[in-house]
């Protein structure tokens, strides 16, 4: 069960991206193991029950990121994440498709919801459906804005299209797009209720989550593999 993480959790991603290297992380994998990863899977495995149990017909898997960077693409970085995410996806496939996520670093945690792996194909599906009913996505993007969600995802150097409203503009012309929230370390991310208040929040998008859902798919060429 969920106890909620401490002030040790963000301190230990600190140190860690200070201190990226091999015989530091072994010297120190216990206290990683207490204060990271122990309650790190616990919060992923509590806020996948409650969004089951909230939400019955919803159907996703639970991904749950590790600490360990992909060796053939360290870049120059050190061989360890400073942050870990988990997130809530219909596709089987890693970084495919739309997803709820959830993410720890150093000085904040973050959640919400996106399409960051879409495709070009699946963008122009999503632009096209924003085309044939403007009025639809418009009060999906502003029930969100109200509700304090932050649109996130690179935006193109020319503009694919342009609409009265900014807000749909702002949407129409992103690479790719998403929905967040960004909290720094204090007593609500110390709680154990933190996995209600992100059930919550996966609640308030579930709307969109299914409006991107129908965009992907939409494109069965372009999905790894069906789900």
């Amino acid at each position: 069960m969920f106890q909620g993480f401490t002030e040790k959790t963000g301190g230990f991603l600190w140190e860690l991206a200070f201190n990226n290297e091999r015989p530091w992380f072994l010297a120190h994998k216990q206290e990683f193991e207490d204060v990271v990863n122990t309650p790190f899977k616990a919060m992923a495995a509590e806020t996948f029950e409650q969004l089951n149990a909230r939400c019955p017909d919803f159907e996703g898997r639970l991904h749950v990121s590790r600490i360990y960077r992909d060796a053939r693409r360290l870049f120059g970085r050190g061989p360890y994440k400073d942050h870990m995410w988990f997130s809530i996806k219909a596709s089987d496939v890693l970084l495919e498709g739309p997803m709820f996520w959830f993410e720890v670093g150093p000085s904040e945690y973050s959640f919400g919801c996106g399409f960051y792996s879409a495709t070009p194909v699946q963008m122009d599906a999503f632009r096209r459906s924003i085309d044939a009913n403007p009025a639809r996505f418009l009060r999906l993007a502003k029930a969100a804005e109200r509700d304090g969600w932050e649109l996130d995802g690179p935006g193109y150097t020319r503009p694919k299209g342009s609409f009265d409203d900014p807000l749909l503009n702002a949407w129409y012309n992103r690479k790719r797009v998403g929905l967040s929230k960004s909290f720094d370390w204090g007593e609500a991310g110390y709680s154990p209720a933190l996995p209600q208040t992100v059930v919550d929040g996966y609640i308030q998008l579930m709307d969109m989550y299914k409006y991107f859902m129908e965009v992907y798919l939409s494109c069965p060429g372009e999905m790894t593999r069906s789900h």
